[in-house]
């Protein structure tokens, strides 16, 4: 008797992956993320209306926003060894809520107490300072591998996006409530942030690299998501950035990014802050290629951030690299008389560039750094690039004053040019990833 094999059926295709933005775990760390990005960049602008509606001086406003840069730097560090010793999702809670705490403060001191309110920005400084490298690796710890480069993109994008429409909301609320209720509302920005975000641990440890420690036992075992187990002895917090340190030695690509990053940062985004203004006002006559300028920025970095949320570069190091180096013809435009509209296009292209990079670098950083090192290297990025960046708009203008706009313009484009296109000569550089194996 024979009987009729049974019909084969073709298997139906997987369906899409769901996007980032569906995701629950993800939709509460981008909430968080984002709350504490928009009380980040309110924070200098509604203190500049105090200024003008002259509750505050001028040298206040220096000395206030100094005090939160010196918070800032200070806590970063602390924050990530804190972020790698102890729960990601506890850091983000107390770091913010000490942020949240500065804005009472804030207000109380506005008119009053300079000494409080530059107390209360230093603490304002170190809650976000604090919550910059656990924010990374809570990432790494919520969103899966294949979707983080997304997931990057996404939050830059909320990021980008406040910067745009945040100067026109912050006005439009300002006609209605006075300063000291701006602050306040500051404070409950920092709230969303402690408040939003979830435990994390939701994605299993599916790094690659993991360290040997010196016993000969595996460093990523203990620590997925950046605690060690109960028995074993902490090292001292100098010791636990030390070995944060070593972890970003095992990547050169890491190394050579970040002496680009600093060199467009320290070199080309100072020069265009200290110049644009100055050329804006004395080539051009007017403020307007000054904001045309910074929108233009804001909205080529919206539209870089949209585009590597897909575009994935065969070479992704090499890619984000030029994105790096593209900021260089923001500085040269500036050194030309050439038509304004050159200038606004130049800027442009520089946000498109910078965005191209941003992701690519923190993706490949979630993805390749030891997972119970991942905030320790993060703090490491954010203390170097960030704490550089003031050294070069100290020297910026004086270099200015002594050789002359163009000639400080042009070597910093050089420089925006050359250094990131040496760090494209680093091994491993190319894909931002170490060969399988090593």
């Amino acid at each position: 008797m024979t009987t009729t094999p049974a019909p084969t059926t073709a298997k139906s295709p997987s369906p899409p992956p769901r996007s980032i933005l569906l995701d629950p775990a993800f939709l509460r760390l981008w909430a968080g993320t984002t709350a504490s990005g928009l009380a980040t960049w309110a924070l200098p602008f509604v203190l500049g209306l105090a200024v003008l509606h002259r509750d505050l001086g001028a040298a206040g406003l220096g000395l206030v926003l100094a005090a939160r840069t010196v918070g800032f730097l200070a806590a970063v560090a602390v924050g990530g060894v804190l972020a790698d010793r102890h729960a990601r999702r506890a850091v983000v809670l107390w770091s913010a809520l000490a942020a949240a705490a500065a804005a009472p403060l804030l207000a109380a001191g506005l008119g009053g107490s300079l000494a409080l309110m530059t107390f209360a920005a230093a603490l304002a400084g170190a809650g976000q300072g604090a919550c910059r490298p656990a924010f990374q690796a809570l990432t790494a710890e919520t969103v899966e591998p294949g979707r983080r480069q997304q997931a990057n993109a996404a939050m830059t994008l909320a990021v980008r996006g406040s910067t745009l429409a945040g100067p026109a909301l912050t006005a439009l609320l300002a006609a209605f409530l006075d300063v000291r209720t701006l602050l306040l509302g500051i404070g409950a920005l920092w709230l969303v942030a402690a408040l939003a975000p979830g435990k994390g641990g939701v994605v299993a440890d599916t790094a690659e690299p993991r360290t040997e420690q010196a016993d000969g036992s595996d460093a990523g075992s203990d620590a997925a998501s950046g605690s060690s187990a109960s028995d074993v002895p902490r090292a001292g917090f100098r010791s636990e950035f030390l070995e944060g340190i070593r972890e970003a030695r095992r990547h050169p690509w890491f190394l050579g990014g970040l002496a680009a990053l600093v060199a467009v940062i320290a070199l080309g985004y100072s020069a265009t802050s200290v110049a644009l203004p100055l050329i804006s006002r004395d080539r051009y006559g007017s403020e307007w290629v000054l904001a045309a300028a910074m929108t233009a920025y804001t909205v080529g970095a919206l539209g870089g951030a949209l585009v590597i949320a897909r575009w994935r570069p065969r070479s992704p190091g090499w890619a984000a690299l030029a994105g790096l180096g593209a900021y260089g013809v923001a500085p040269l435009s500036l050194t030309l008389p050439v038509h304004p509209a050159v200038v606004v296009a130049a800027y442009a292209v520089a946000g498109i560039g910078i965005e191209l990079f941003n992701v690519p670098w923190f993706t490949a950083t979630q993805r390749e750094v030891a997972p119970d090192k991942l905030a320790r290297v993060s703090s490491l990025d954010f203390l170097v690039s960030y704490g550089l960046a003031p050294v070069g708009l100290a020297l910026i203008a004086p270099a200015i004053g002594r050789f002359g706009v163009t000639p400080v313009l042009a070597v910093c484009a050089a420089a925006c040019f050359l250094v990131p296109a040496a760090a494209a000569l680093v091994p491993t550089a190319r894909h931002f990833a170490r060969p399988p194996g090593r």
